[in-house]
């Protein structure tokens, strides 16, 4: 009988923003390819905790650690913590991010900052930072972007600016870092049914209605139609990928 190894056997991971959503669901198929997984979080501890015990439960290994990844010192905090749990990192996912949609007339400095400072700024640092602990072999590093970064949808000026940034920063470190063996790509979902997204758009929203309605395959995404794709580009059936941007939305456009 021949024994399958899996993908991420003697592995680490961080997944920040991991307490809930995609980035639950990345932790957890993570952990389920071998991964000592670090569930990251910024307020949702119990969310964090749950996550944890279902790895825990199917026999894998995690961790769930506080930092606001839009603060620096949160950053150092979450990468000294990985370290201690697990000894190594060798793969980050930079899902932590938020969104929030307003009319020009709306938009503040305020508003601006909040969005750039985590989804931007914040990947950068937390990248950054995972750079410093991955090892002589190199690492991978995992964007989730969105694809609203490419569309013109009214109200989205600051959000879509960040993820287009996402996109940009993507395909730059992809260059600069590929000497160091460290590949960078990004996946950009559609619209995913999470925590977030029924809060704005439920399934009775005609926003809702209306993306699913000229979307090819007929439907929202769930979070297993992305997590699959982010173990993807994060493991070695991937190794000569890098600086790329997967667009997983159903074909809408």
């Amino acid at each position: 009988m021949s024994i399958t190894t899996k993908k991420f056997a003697g592995k680490v991971a961080v997944v920040t923003g991991a307490s809930k959503g995609i980035g639950a669901e990345i932790a957890k198929q993570l952990a389920a390819e071998g991964a000592a997984t670090v569930v990251n979080y910024a307020s949702s501890r119990a969310g964090a905790d749950k996550v944890v015990t279902d790895i825990v439960a199917a026999g894998g290994r995690a961790v769930a650690v506080q930092a606001d990844v839009s603060k620096p010192a949160d950053i150092l905090r979450l990468f000294a913590e990985t370290k201690k749990a697990f000894g190594r990192v060798d793969v980050l996912v930079n899902n932590a991010g938020v969104y929030d949609f307003a009319p020009l007339e709306a938009i503040t400095p305020e508003f601006f900052r909040r969005q750039f400072d985590l989804n931007v700024l914040g990947l950068i640092l937390t990248t950054q930072e995972a750079v410093k602990h991955f090892g002589d072999a190199g690492g991978t590093v995992v964007n989730v972007s969105s694809i609203v970064g490419k569309l013109a949808l009214p109200h989205s000026t600051v959000y879509a600016a960040t993820k287009a940034a996402v996109d940009s920063v993507t395909r730059t470190l992809a260059a600069e870092l590929g000497p160091k063996r460290i590949r960078v790509n990004a996946v950009n979902p559609g619209m995913v049914a999470t925590e977030g997204s029924t809060e704005i758009a439920g399934a009775e929203s005609g926003f809702r209605k209306s993306i699913e309605a000229t979307t090819p395959l007929g439907r929202i995404g769930q979070v297993d139609d992305i997590a699959p794709a982010v173990v993807f580009l994060a493991s070695a059936d991937s190794k000569w990928i890098t600086g790329e941007t997967l667009y997983i939305s159903g074909g809408y456009r």
